[in-house]
């Protein structure tokens, strides 16, 4: 993941702000506020700076993916060239969702909160749009996962990270 956030952090950033591309990190799947924070790190922009701005652009893909995700799936499962990607890409979300299911708004919290792989605000927003959960009880449980990540992921990085490296 680090070097991934560095590659975009070099790419883009010859064209914005660091600003914009930690929030442009944080918005993309994979990467997320993990990535946008590890990016913010390594591009030396302030942790007062980093955290609002990743926050941010790892929750705005949020309420589209349960709102919309079943439908594009539907729509591009008709489309052959996408069909078994899409079967795929559901399938392994519901593997991971037997935390989910069973503890439904813990189990989502905690899913989008502890940084492992695959894990995160985007599988989270497909396994609750797939399980149908209640669109307010997702997004909480998101938000409450995105601060649980953002603190892990601040002391892994400016913290121990930052230790290291002085």
């Amino acid at each position: 993941m680090e070097s991934l956030a560095i590659w975009f952090a070099n790419t883009l950033g010859k064209f914005v702000s660091k600003e914009i591309v930690i929030f442009i990190i944080s918005m993309i799947p994979i990467l997320e506020l993990r990535g946008g924070l590890v990016a913010a790190f390594l591009l030396e922009v302030p942790m007062a700076v980093a955290v609002p701005v990743c926050i941010i652009g790892n929750i705005i893909p949020i309420p589209f993916i349960l709102l919309f995700i079943k439908q594009i799936f539907k729509w591009l499962k008709k489309i052959s060239f996408f069909k078994k990607f899409i079967e795929k890409l559901e399938t392994r979300a519901m593997n991971k969702s037997d935390s989910i299911k069973k503890y439904e708004f813990v189990g989502l919290m905690l899913f989008v909160g502890i940084p492992l792989p695959g894990t995160g605000a985007w599988t989270g927003s497909l396994i609750a749009a797939l399980l149908e959960i209640d669109f307010k009880k997702a997004v909480l449980a998101e938000l409450l996962g995105i601060v649980i990540a953002t603190v892990i992921m601040l002391i892994g990085t400016y913290g121990l990270l930052g230790a290291l490296l002085s």
